[in-house]
């Protein structure tokens, strides 16, 4: 079983792109600590931290595991970034992504260009001996991703297709500037912030709560 969870900060401030960060050290570890494998495979930068992740998750019990991490996460911390400030909680949206076929992205293969190209394992018998790794333009957009991380090209050209579609969707919200969510948004707003949270940590160690 696998899941791909994809961790955004919205338009939080920078307190929540570091409160990314840090539950891309919490989300494997907890994953591990209930016998599932976790691997952050993409991460979008941002000033302060993370604008947003893509975790992958596998094992028995995944499909369970992953559903307790569906939804708003609050970080509760003092500002690191603005020494005496009253807020200090923090929010994180954890949402499942599913690998789009071409309908959902809106796109028609005749406007998607693949390559493949040979990638680098990390040696030994586990060296990358064919080109499964792939590169996807989409030639409207002028958008390229590539993907390498997987052992077939398969399954490398469906998370490539994650990828376009997750960056056409961060595209299309920083030309709407209007709040409008996409499907596959890099960067979708937190809702119901006030609500409650699936999860809560603390400290700059985030330690859970709840």
């Amino acid at each position: 079983m696998e899941v791909l969870l994809h961790l955004s900060a919205g338009r939080g401030p920078g307190e929540c792109q570091i409160a990314v960060a840090g539950l891309c050290t919490v989300l494997p570890r907890d994953a591990a600590a209930s016998g599932l494998a976790a691997a952050v495979l993409e991460t979008k930068a941002g000033e302060a931290g993370l604008l947003s992740a893509l975790v992958r998750v596998e094992g028995d019990g995944t499909e369970a595991w992953a559903r307790s991490w569906e939804g708003t996460v609050r970080w509760t911390c003092p500002s690191p970034l603005r020494p005496g400030l009253g807020r200090k909680n923090w929010f994180v949206t954890v949402a499942r992504v599913t690998p789009p076929r071409l309908a959902d992205l809106g796109v028609r293969e005749a406007d998607l260009h693949w390559e493949t190209f040979r990638s680098s394992g990390p040696g030994g018998q586990h060296v990358n001996t064919t080109d499964s790794a792939v590169r996807l333009r989409h030639r409207p957009s002028g958008l390229v991703v590539t993907s390498g991380t997987e052992r077939s090209q398969h399954r490398n050209r469906a998370l490539a297709l994650t990828r376009l579609g997750l960056a056409l969707g961060a595209r299309a919200e920083a030309q709407a500037q209007a709040g409008m969510r996409e499907r596959w948004s890099l960067n979708i707003a937190v809702a119901d912030r006030g609500g409650r949270a699936v999860r809560a940590y603390a400290g700059p160690d985030f330690e859970r709560v709840r």
